[in-house]
C-alpha cells in the first residue's frame, strides 16, 4: 500500500458547472452541431456559421469555418470579422473564447478552457481564452484556459499555448517559447 491519496472521482465537483443553460439547448445542440458543424461534408461555412448564431454565437462578417469543427457551447464564442476556422478544430469552451478579427486557427487545433481542481477534489476549473487580432494559430496546437495571444503573434504547429503571447512574437514547442518576430 502506498501513502499516497487517491482522489475519489464519484466525489467529484461540477458535474454540468459549465452549463449555463437548460438540459434541452445543450442537447438541441449537440444534434444541430452533430448534422451542421461538426459533419465532415462540404457543406457551405455560411450554414455553419447561421446555426452557430442560432445558438447564440457571437460570429462577424466573412468568416470561413471549415468542416469537421467542433464547439461545446456556442454562446460562449466570439469571432471577429474575417477569421478562418480550420479543419478540424475544437472549440471544448466550458468558458469564453474570444477571437479577433482576422485571426487564423488552423487544423486540428484543440482551444480548451477548463481544467480540474487536480490536488484536491478534481472540481472543474475553467478561464477564458483571448486570441487577438490578426493571430495566427497554427495546426494542431493545444491552447489553454486562461491564455492571452497578442495582436499578429503566431504559434507554430504543435505548440502549447499558454500564459500571455506578446504582440507579433513567435512561439513554439511544448514551453511556448519565444523563438522570433513575425511581420519584421
Amino acid at each position: 500500500m502506498s501513502d499516497i491519496p487517491v482522489i475519489d472521482l464519484s466525489k467529484a465537483p461540477g458535474e454540468r458547472a459549465a452549463w449555463d443553460r437548460p438540459a434541452w439547448v445543450v442537447y438541441l445542440w449537440a444534434v444541430c452541431e452533430l448534422l451542421f458543424v461538426t459533419n465532415p461534408w462540404q457543406i457551405s461555412s455560411g450554414l455553419r456559421v447561421r446555426v452557430l448564431r442560432a445558438f447564440g454565437a457571437q460570429i462577424g462578417a466573412g468568416v470561413v469555418f471549415r468542416p469537421r469543427t467542433r464547439v461545446k457551447f456556442p454562446w460562449k464564442l466570439s469571432i471577429g470579422d474575417r477569421s478562418w476556422i480550420g479543419e478540424g478544430v475544437w472549440f471544448h469552451n466550458q468558458d469564453h473564447i474570444f477571437i479577433g478579427h482576422d485571426v487564423v486557427i488552423s487544423q486540428e487545433t484543440f482551444l480548451t478552457t477548463g481544467s480540474h481542481r487536480h490536488r484536491k477534489d478534481m472540481a472543474l476549473v475553467t478561464r477564458p481564452i483571448a486570441i487577438n487580432d490578426g493571430a495566427w494559430v497554427t495546426s494542431r496546437c493545444i491552447v489553454l484556459g486562461g491564455t492571452e495571444v497578442g495582436r499578429s503573434a503566431l504559434a507554430r504547429p504543435l505548440t502549447v499555448v499558454s500564459g500571455a503571447i506578446a504582440p507579433g512574437k513567435i512561439v513554439a514547442g511544448p514551453y511556448c517559447s519565444v523563438v522570433g518576430d513575425r511581420l519584421v
